[in-house]
């Protein structure tokens, strides 16, 4: 009995060994399965090459950039008006509002004439009396000089009857002057634009009281507009009449204007020390709102350096970098950026790469350092031949 269990203790321990033995074994071969799957997956990883197409790369190269002192300020119209009161009186209508569109003598604001039209009938009713007075005292006159040839008149009554006359013509004349100040003030109570524009701001309402000189109007011509800006006193040196100007105009993103230096003001700003600069614009491309803030550079030197498109290069943080195409690979290359170009957006390249040098024009963020590239180009080309060798 004791036997059997010795031989039925030792069978377990054998088999409790060779099932140990198999489990390193299984755990060994899962390893190295695994590790397998891996470097199949990093091949398979590494081996995916980025198929581009010419119009994905740009070559690097050198181009002007010009340069200059920074011009700031708004955009003014040449023509416009600031209609005032010319007489005191009520206002009966206003006929335009901002933004309308108005042709040279269209009716903007209506005052009411009542009592300058009773002046104007009162100053005609002294007209037609001093007209009368004044024949009276010319027949008058012609009478005593009849009467003085045969002596039937004195000299005295000749000089008074002379006087009388010429009292009476300053009368009349006084009268006509009355009654044209009356006529110009009747017509004064209509407002009319004095060119073809748009109104840009209405400062009355029916009913309120125009005293003289009270803005009623304005009235701008936005085909006439133009940049109106300042220049450091220590830059305004290199500004001269007809340089270019590149500018940009608040409101307008992402647009560039051109313009030419017209005038530039003899003296300086008492106060900010600056000198103001008159831009007109180079072209019918130009804002038709007024007072927008611009800013911009006037071109007064021209340097070449390399250049790259803004979109082609990454930030990251003070850091700039492009993708470099070498060879059949992609290379993450630093750069050392300098100016950028107001006309193009053009950017310098200092330091990185060197003119010829292939970049990726607008990289993504999934590019990879050393990645394999293949231009799209060379494959269709590739595949044709192949047809042809079949054929």
């Amino acid at each position: 009995m004791l036997r059997k269990t010795l031989i039925a203790i030792a069978i377990a321990s054998t088999l409790a060994a060779c099932n140990n033995n198999k489990e390193p074994e299984k755990t060994a071969a899962s390893s190295t399965t695994s590790a397998a799957e891996k470097n199949s997956a990093d091949k398979k990883e590494k081996a995916i090459k980025l198929l581009i197409a010419p119009e994905d790369t740009i070559k690097i190269g050198v181009n002007a950039m010009v340069s200059g002192p920074v011009v700031t300020g708004s955009i003014q119209p040449e023509r416009k008006a600031d209609l005032r009161s010319e007489v005191q009186a009520i206002v009966l209508q206003v006929l335009k509002e901002n933004g309308d569109v108005v042709k040279r003598g269209d009716i903007l604001v209506r005052l009411d004439e009542t009592a300058i039209r009773d002046n104007l009938n009162s100053a005609e009713d002294n007209v037609r009396s001093a007209t009368l007075s004044l024949e009276q005292a010319d027949r008058a006159q012609q009478r005593l000089k009849t009467l003085r040839a045969s002596g039937m008149a004195s000299l005295q009554a000749l000089d008074d009857a002379e006087v009388k006359v010429d009292a009476a013509r300053s009368e009349l004349s006084a009268s006509k002057a009355r009654a044209t100040t009356a006529r110009q003030q009747l017509q004064r109570t209509v407002v009319r634009a004095p060119f073809d524009g748009v109104v840009s701001e209405r400062k009355v309402s029916a009913g309120d009281t125009a005293s003289l000189g009270k803005e009623l109007v304005k009235v701008i011509d936005p085909s006439s507009m133009r940049f109106i800006g300042n220049v450091s006193a220590d830059r305004i040196s290199q500004v001269k009449v007809g340089q270019a100007v590149v500018f940009r105009v608040n409101g307008y993103a992402n647009q560039n204007f051109h313009g030419k230096v017209t005038r530039v003001d003899p003296a300086a700003n008492d106060v900010t020390r600056q000198v103001e600069v008159l831009v007109s614009f180079a072209d019918s491309n130009q804002p038709k709102v007024a007072g927008l803030y611009a800013e911009g550079n006037i071109e007064s030197t021209t340097v070449d350096a390399l250049t790259l498109p803004e979109g082609a290069i990454v930030k990251a943080g003070d850091k700039s970098y492009a993708w470099q195409i070498v060879g059949k690979n992609l290379k993450k290359v630093d750069l050392v950026l300098g100016k950028r170009d107001q006309r193009t957006g053009n950017v310098e390249i200092r330091h990185g790469l060197a003119s010829g040098d292939l970049v990726m024009r607008s990289p993504s963020s999934n590019l990879k350092d050393e990645q394999e590239v293949e231009m799209a180009a060379t494959k269709v080309a590739a595949s044709s031949t192949n047809r042809t060798e079949g054929n």
